[in-house]
C-alpha cells in the first residue's frame, strides 16, 4: 500500500526531509545537465526534485499513482500535476525526454508493469532515473521514513527489473549517507562527501539511469513456392467421327464379334 501524498509532504518539510531532497536533487542535475527545451515527467512523488528542471524545461509534469493520492504543484501558480493509474498512464507515445521515477518502484502493484508504461511514453532516446532505497542502507528499515517502506532493492535487482522492461541501464550511483536521524540532518553535508568514500555500500539510496533504444527493423525474405502451369499434353485422336454414347450404352465396336452357334446345328 502506498504512503499518502500528506505523509510524503510533511516529510519533505522536515529537516530531514529536506537533506534527502538536496542530495537527490545534486544527483539528477549532475546527471541530466540542461533539460532547456525537453519535456520531463515526474512519477511517484518527484516534485520536491523537479524544480529546477521546471524553469527550464519546455514542459513538466508530474504524475502522482491513485493510491497515493495527488496535490497542487507548484503551488500558487498553473498546475502541473495529475492524478494517474501506475499501470495505464493517461499519456501520450514517446512523449517525454526525461523521466525521474521516486517513491515509485517501492510500492508499485507491478513494478514491471510500471516501468514498461515508462518505457511507452519515453521518446526514442530518452532517458530515465530510478531512485530506489537501497537494501544495504540503514534507510530501508527506517520506517520513519519514507524511504522504510515497500520493497528496497539492490543494483543487481534494479538492473535486471530495467533490462526486463526492455530499457538499457545506462550508469548508477549512490546518494544520502546520513543516518535517517532527525538530529542528524544538519551533518548531512559531511556524511555525503565522507560516506561516498569510506562506506559506499551503506548509501541510502541507490539511483540509476536508463536509456530507450529504438532499433531499425530489417524485413526479412521468405521463401514462397512458384505455381507454374504446364499446358496439357495432346493425345492424338483417331480419324473419323466418334461415335456418340447415350446413357449407360457402350460404343458399338467396328468390328462385331460373332454370334456363337447352337451346338450339333451347322449353317448351310
Amino acid at each position: 500500500m502506498r504512503r499518502d501524498v500528506l505523509d510524503l509532504r510533511a516529510f519533505y518539510a522536515a529537516p530531514l526531509g529536506r537533506a534527502a531532497r538536496t542530495m537527490l536533487t545534486r544527483k539528477v542535475v549532475e546527471a541530466w545537465g540542461d533539460v532547456r527545451d525537453l519535456d520531463v515527467l515526474g512519477l511517484g512523488y518527484a516534485t520536491p526534485f523537479l524544480d529546477a528542471a521546471r524553469l527550464n524545461a519546455r514542459r513538466v509534469v508530474a504524475a502522482m499513482p491513485a493510491q497515493q493520492g495527488v496535490e497542487v504543484w507548484p503551488l500558487g501558480e498553473r498546475n502541473q500535476a495529475c492524478l494517474v493509474e501506475e499501470a495505464a498512464l493517461p499519456l501520450p507515445n514517446a512523449m517525454f525526454d526525461r523521466v525521474l521515477a521516486v517513491h515509485a518502484l517501492e510500492e508499485a502493484d507491478d513494478p514491471a508493469a510500471l516501468l514498461a508504461e515508462i518505457g511507452r511514453v519515453m521518446a526514442p532516446t530518452g532517458r530515465l532515473i530510478v531512485a530506489v532505497a537501497s537494501r544495504d542502507g540503514a534507510w530501508a528499515g527506517a520506517e520513519t521514513t519514507q524511504f522504510g517502506h515497500g520493497r528496497p532493492y539492490s543494483r543487481s535487482q534494479l538492473e535486471r527489473l530495467i533490462r526486463d522492461a526492455e530499457l538499457e541501464p545506462a550508469g548508477w550511483t549512490r546518494a544520502l549517507y546520513v543516518p535517517p536521524f532527525g538530529a542528524m540532518a544538519g551533518w548531512s553535508e559531511g556524511f555525503e562527501q565522507v560516506g561516498a568514500r569510506l562506506w559506499p555500500r551503506f548509501a541510502g539510496l541507490i539511483l540509476m539511469e536508463a536509456i530507450k533504444q529504438t532499433f531499425a527493423v530489417k524485413p526479412r525474405g521468405h521463401r514462397a513456392r512458384a505455381r507454374v502451369f504446364a499446358p496439357g499434353v495432346l493425345l492424338p485422336s483417331p480419324a473419323g467421327p466418334t461415335p456418340a454414347r447415350r446413357g449407360g450404352e457402350r460404343p458399338i465396336p467396328a468390328h462385331p464379334a460373332p454370334v456363337p452357334q447352337a451346338p450339333g446345328r451347322k449353317d448351310v
